[in-house]
């Protein structure tokens, strides 16, 4: 493993002179180091990087990766037995340069109650390890934990740990995972990371810039890791990528858009996205919310006027205005910052609310800089690794707060209530 990282290395070093698709747009602090997470079983055939995904209303995908070619069943139940149903999926593998990944297996079990604990057991003859997850709600209220920019660092670990005592229902992240940036055992290392977390409740993410790994000459394919490991359910909204979809959870209706793929009006994402609006009823699903990771409003010196948030905001941001969409996070930028209302750069009580929070704990370090005044349209901004909590009580009110952790100390440093525009008739249409 440590030969191949060198040799993976040496090669980055001769193709520096490519442009591999990752943005550095200011100078960045010195990068932290990004530790190898290694597998605690030494048995690693069996299993490991376990995390699920929701599918549906009441389904869930566990997708989980082993060294050698193993049966992709699942067994689950309502008792630690884990008897009662079972399912099979698909395996799947990946090659990467000189990298050839693990035994991916992607499982799909359901239907499930809602708000209900399950647990379940891998393989077939199946693992003596137990895991569990809990349902989503089937209805309001519903904790959404978000964070962007995640990474694998102290920082990433203190995020995670105030993560897991939020009691959070479904997370969700705007791009930039694991910070593999072509070196694919750092993918395994993310998903030990985040096994503990993401086994017992849902992750849903979209892909950022560090997720596309594009060489060109050499591996012309990008997200090729990404779509192989965090397999998303994109067919059940209509959509032909993994790296655009949307789906409902409780009242809320989930869009996770591509910042790195095409998004002009002649692009399937744009044409996905204008059918998905359309198809919102505001009756069943009160609240929407929309993930990219480039953002379109932000007032940090970091990433200004590049491509993906200018030209992505240029093409898009009507369809999300006439929508009604309640918010949108951004990632991208590592910091925190809430926007007013907006749109078209004016506040707009019509328009979403933008938060940026790119911010979970990346190697690269914070985006300290503002630009100086601070526009009258943000309404805060701080450089400091955290997460977000978005608790949506009922059709007409939401709580957002934001978790700072520069101390190690989950602190709320920002907090406000929504309202949706659904429960808004002065923004209805």
């Amino acid at each position: 493993m440590l030969v191949q990282r060198m040799c993976m290395l040496g090669f980055l070093l001769i193709v520096g002179i490519f442009e591999i698709d990752v943005v550095y747009g200011y100078n960045r602090p010195p990068p932290r180091q990004t530790p190898i997470i290694p597998n605690s079983d030494q048995n690693s055939h069996l299993l490991q990087q376990v995390h699920i995904s929701a599918v549906g209303q009441n389904k869930m995908r566990i997708s989980w990766i082993t060294d050698i070619p193993t049966s992709a069943k699942v067994w689950y139940g309502p008792s630690p037995s884990a008897n009662a149903s079972s399912a099979t999926g698909t395996t799947s593998s990946y090659r990467f340069l000189l990298y050839n990944s693990g035994q991916i297996h992607d499982v799909v079990i359901g239907p499930l109650n809602p708000n209900t604990l399950y647990y379940y057991r891998l393989g077939d003859p199946p693992s003596s390890q137990t895991y569990n997850f809990k349902t989503l709600p089937s209805q309001l209220p519903i904790k959404f934990a978000v964070v962007g920019d995640l990474g694998q660092t102290d920082w990433t670990r203190s995020t995670l740990e105030h993560v897991a005592k939020s009691n959070y229902d479904m997370l969700i992240l705007p791009g930039d995972l694991s910070y593999a940036d072509l070196v694919q055992d750092l993918w395994d290392s993310f998903g030990r990371l985040v096994e503990p977390l993401a086994s017992q409740r849902p992750w849903m993410v979209t892909q950022g810039n560090h997720e596309v790994e594009k060489i060109p000459l050499i591996h012309r394919t990008p997200f090729t890791a990404y779509n192989a490991r965090w397999r998303m359910p994109f067919e059940e909204s209509g959509s032909s990528s993994n790296l655009y979809y949307s789906f409902d959870v409780a009242a809320v209706h989930v869009i996770m858009l591509g910042s790195y793929t095409q998004f002009d009006s002649s692009s399937p994402q744009y044409n996905w996205l204008k059918t998905d609006l359309q198809k919102v009823n505001r009756a069943n699903t009160p609240w929407i919310v929309v993930l990219i990771h480039a953002p379109w409003y932000s007032s940090n010196t970091a990433h200004q006027g590049e491509f993906e948030s200018v030209e992505m905001k240029a093409s898009m941001e009507d369809l999300l205005y006439q929508a009604r969409v309640d918010v949108v996070f951004a990632g991208h930028v590592h910091a925190y910052e809430r926007f007013t209302r907006v749109y078209k750069d004016k506040a707009n009580s019509c328009g979403p609310v933008h938060i940026t929070i790119g911010d979970g704990g990346n190697r690269e370090g914070l985006a300290t800089k503002y630009i100086d005044p601070k526009p009258e349209i943000s309404m805060f901004r701080e450089a400091s690794f955290g997460h977000g909590i978005l608790e949506v009580v009922n059709a007409s009110h939401a709580q957002w707060t934001w978790h700072q952790n520069d101390k190690d100390e989950a602190v709320v440093s920002d907090s406000i209530w929504l309202t949706s525009f659904s429960s808004n008739p002065s923004c209805n249409q």
